[in-house]
Order: structure tokens, then sequence, then C-alpha cells
């Protein structure tokens, strides 16, 4: 089913009203949400609203917060966002970042006490209409095992860079530091499709194709699945995010990080608080002149773009390319949702008294 995505952002929008966000909150939440969908990330778009609402009943979710600065220097700050939503405390943090760059050529902003933030994409890209550099990170659901683990003590941690350039569209890399996203394996749920191999592994530690193991007690693979493939690779890389999102903010990580997913629950005796968010912006002329730097970055996107490509690729892509592309195609076209997304979308019109397809 194809949705206009006008349409599906007043929905969510409204329902993030009902919650009891303020109208500011609401839209912001909304737009991230849209966002994902609207770049072909349908893993981190609408199909995860329910998940908020979820999260919101069991009083996991601040509709009401005082996001404040509790710590901070000319180009740092740690952030309280009193448990808001993560899609509205990572935009104000960024926020931040881009003012405290804007006087101190670089600023760094640690998030506690927050909860999920869509996709790190949307926040690194903040950075780029005002000539900088943004990056944005932040620990998640315990559901990865490092490498040789049968335990799960890491999240999905993703990371994002945005780069502007002149002419050319922004370099813009978004990733898990996982082989694949959670959300991935729920759309292969919906969709009684099975995994490929290296992307999660039973409770023993074993390879599997089932996408439902993580419930049963399996878990997520590192970026490189395996010891062999550079599996130590992806495990630094989720350690890394972990440490800046979570231990520099004060909020909890590792297998403390309050989980997303509906078949884990909290654990107690918490070390820290809410998830945790790593978001920075770096002044491009902090470094040298813009424009001479966005002219470069150019040179550097077309010479990429021209390489000598493997017989029967069409071309080399810049990150950020695929994703630009689906958001001017779904713009035109509306967001295609899969049937159990429509009916969690119905079951939440119900539940506030909305209207989804009109």
């Amino acid at each position: 089913m194809q949705i206009p995505y006008q349409q599906l952002q007043q929905f969510t929008e409204d329902v993030f009203l009902k919650m009891g966000c303020s109208p500011q909150d609401a839209a912001q939440a909304a737009d991230v949400l849209l966002a994902a969908d609207l770049r072909g990330i349908d893993s981190h778009g609408v199909a995860r609203l329910i998940g908020y609402v979820r999260l919101w009943e069991k009083k996991r979710i601040n509709t009401k917060p005082n996001i404040r600065i509790v710590h901070e220097s000319p180009s740092t700050a740690v952030v309280d966002a009193d448990e808001a939503l993560g899609l509205v405390a990572a935009p104000r943090a960024m926020e931040i970042a881009i003012q405290k760059a804007a006087s101190a050529g670089t600023g760094w902003v640690a998030v506690r006490n927050s909860n999920h933030f869509g996709i790190a994409g949307y926040h690194a890209m903040l950075a780029l209409p005002h000539d900088m550099i943004g990056q944005a990170m932040t620990n998640a659901s315990p559901l990865v095992a490092p490498t040789f683990s049968a335990e799960r003590l890491l999240g999905t941690n993703a990371l994002a860079l945005a780069i502007p350039a002149g002419s050319e569209p922004p370099f813009v890399a978004d990733f898990a530091t996982t082989t694949v996203a959670n959300g991935k394996l729920e759309i292969l749920q919906r969709k009684k499709e099975t995994a490929p191999t290296g992307w999660i592994q039973d409770q023993y530690g074993q390879p599997t194709q089932d996408p439902t193991a993580l419930s049963q007690g399996g878990a997520l693979l590192p970026l490189g699945s395996e010891r062999e493939r550079g599996s130590h690779k992806g495990y630094s890389l989720g350690a890394w995010v972990d440490i800046f999102s979570g231990v520099l903010s004060g909020a909890n990580y590792g297998p403390w990080v309050p989980p997303f997913v509906s078949f884990l629950a909290p654990l107690d005796d918490l070390p820290g608080q809410g998830i945790g968010h790593f978001v920075g912006a770096m002044r491009i002329d902090a470094f040298r002149p813009a424009n001479e730097f966005k002219q470069h970055m150019d040179q550097w996107i077309t010479r990429f773009r021209t390489s000598k490509t493997v017989d029967g690729q069409e071309k080399v892509l810049i990150p950020g390319d695929p994703e630009r592309e689906m958001e001017a195609t779904r713009k035109e076209t509306g967001i295609p949702l899969l049937e159990p997304v429509v009916e969690d979308l119905q079951s939440l019109a119900e539940r506030f008294s909305l209207s989804f397809l009109g």
C-alpha cells in the first residue's frame, strides 16, 4: 500500500500529540520518523511508531520533558533529556552543538536519559546548512553479541557522518555497526522470509537464518559477521559508539541499555540514566575556507563517481546517493507500507480516535 508522505506525516504527528507532546515536539518527532521512510530506511520509520507508543504506555517516555544542559565547556556539553523521545532530544542536542561550533569551531554534546532517536543521519545532516560537518551516534537495545560471545552485550549502535559539498550533493554515511539493523529482521518477519547467513546467531552462538531468533535468546552479529570476515572491527565500532554515547554521557551502556524491543525488559540496578547519544558539529572554516573545501569535495565526489566499474555495475555510489534518490521518488509516489505495518497504524488510529486512511 502506497501512502502519500504528507498524510503519513500528519497522522504520525497526531499520534504524538495524543501522547501529550507539544505541537513543536510532535512535529519534530514525526519529521524524524518520516525522514527515515522517505530515505528508504523503512526499519526506522513509521513501522516504529507503535513501539514509541508502547514505551509511553509503560511510562518510559516523558512527553513533557525538561531537556537541559547539566554540564558544559565552551565547546562541549552534557544534556539530560529527562526521558524525552530521542526523536526530540537529539535534534535539540545538535542545535547546541551547532551553536558551540559557531563560536568555538567545534561543538560536541553527549546526551543521557533519552530514548530511541530514529536514524542517525537525520541529526548529522542538521549541520549541513551551516557549512559544518555533522556527526551523530547512539547506543541501543542490547541485541548484539561481541566477537566470540554468546551473550548480547551491545546494541546496533548506529553512527552517521554528514559532509557538505558545493554543486554535488552532500556525503552522508549512516549505518549500524552490525551486519544488519534489528528493524530489517522485523521486516523479514512481516514478510515471512528467512534471514541471510551472517546476520544472526542462535542462543548457542550458532549461525541461523531464523529472523525470530532474537526473541529466543539469539543475537545480532557485529559488522563483518564472523572473525574471519572482520567482525572484531564491527565489534570495536559498536563499543566505540557505546562508550561515547553511554559511558561519557552518564547514560546506560552495554547490557544495561533500556530496550526498545518488546521481548526484553529493562534490567535492575542500572549504572546510568536512559539511552545515550553523542552528536557533534565542526565548522569547516575552522580548518580551511568553506568554499575551497566544498570545491575539493566536489572534485572528490566526481572522481569517485567516474571511476571504472566492475562489469555489470552501472556506477560507483557516494554514501547518501541511494537515500537521496529514494527520497525524491517517494515524495512523488508515496511511501510503501507492508500490511502488518498498516494494521499497526490502524490499531493506533483506533486507540487514539484518529483517522488513518481517511
